[in-house]
């Protein structure tokens, strides 16, 4: 008894701020059609989406930026915890966002006597920042069935682009080969 008792609260939980949530759009959309002098079909609805919108720009704007900017300033004035926290935002914007890196997948050939090849991402052409010639690009080999990779050098003469999307030839890698994707350059 006791247990159902749990899981009765436990709906509760999560059924009550839902029910709760729907109930007052409802009813706001329907006070906003009853209040209106003029009957336009939808204009509480448009009122009820304006209005969310606008709540969820104020809270971005007054408690989602102010803290996240409190929260980043924490993590940049501890040392072990600046450098980890700045490398997995890098690698997780490389990944989304507007800074996007893994836009370019190559194939790298890495025996070119047993013309041995790994697919990855080239992340920098130019390497002179590095003290590199122009003849090396970064490439960044995700490693299957994880979210690691590793970052080798290789001269570009070894580097070929593939004619894909790169989402899909970042699932070709994590998935270890075993989904596939479309493209005429792996034959």
């Amino acid at each position: 008894m006791k247990k159902i008792v749990q899981f009765f609260a436990q709906g509760l939980i999560f059924v009550l701020p839902l029910a709760i949530t729907f109930y007052l759009i409802y009813f706001v959309f329907t006070w906003l059609d009853n209040i209106i002098p003029f009957k336009i079909p939808g204009i509480g609805l448009l009122v009820i989406i304006t209005g969310i919108t606008l709540v969820g720009f104020l809270f971005q704007i007054l408690v989602a930026t102010p803290l996240y900017s409190v929260l980043q300033n924490a993590f940049n004035r501890a040392p072990l915890l600046k450098v980890v926290y700045s490398s997995i935002k890098d690698l997780f914007s490389a990944f989304v966002g507007k800074e996007r890196k893994f836009d370019k997948p190559v194939i790298v050939t890495i025996d070119p006597v047993n013309n041995i090849r790994r697919v990855g991402f080239e992340t920098q052409a130019d390497l002179t920042h590095l003290n590199i010639t122009e003849e090396f690009a970064s490439v960044y080999f995700p490693s299957s069935y994880g979210i690691l990779g590793e970052l080798y050098i290789v001269p570009k003469k070894y580097v070929t682009d593939i004619n894909a999307h790169p989402a899909e030839v970042m699932k070709f890698i994590v998935s270890g080969g075993v989904s596939s994707f479309e493209n005429k350059d792996l034959d």
